[in-house]
């Protein structure tokens, strides 16, 4: 490859000035409104889903133009994309199991014992 094909090649991934202010401001707004979940005392299952969710979408504004996955080859995304998926699934299956074990725990063994209670009251 030639020095000119090279440097119109890199100059190909330099992305203009406005796009970095459009995206640092996509990101600032994104944290106030993190930072507006606290202010307004949201709690329980709002809270928390309102924090992951804009914590997921500041990820990918920066994984999509600082690490310019959003002009890579189809290939590359997938890649990437696939996998992490994946293991999101499998954290999501595992959490669920940890929760039907506490869930589990908490219906049959009695407080603090670990002495199983059976429903006669009797216990084992």
């Amino acid at each position: 490859m030639s020095e000119s094909q090279e440097g119109a090649k890199v100059e190909q991934q330099q992305h203009p000035i406005s796009t970095y202010f459009w995206v640092w401001g996509g990101l600032f707004v994104l944290s106030t409104l993190s930072y507006m979940v606290d202010y307004m005392q949201f709690q329980g299952l709002l809270r928390w889903s309102l924090i992951i969710i804009f914590m997921l979408l500041k990820a990918g504004f920066i994984i999509a133009i600082f690490m310019h996955m959003f002009y890579e080859r189809l290939a590359l995304a997938c890649a990437i994309l696939i996998p992490t998926s994946f293991l999101a699934v499998l954290i999501g299956l595992m959490w669920l199991e940890a929760n039907n074990t506490n869930m589990t725990r908490d219906t049959y063994l009695d407080e603090g014992s670990g002495v199983m209670v059976t429903e006669h009251g009797s216990s084992h």
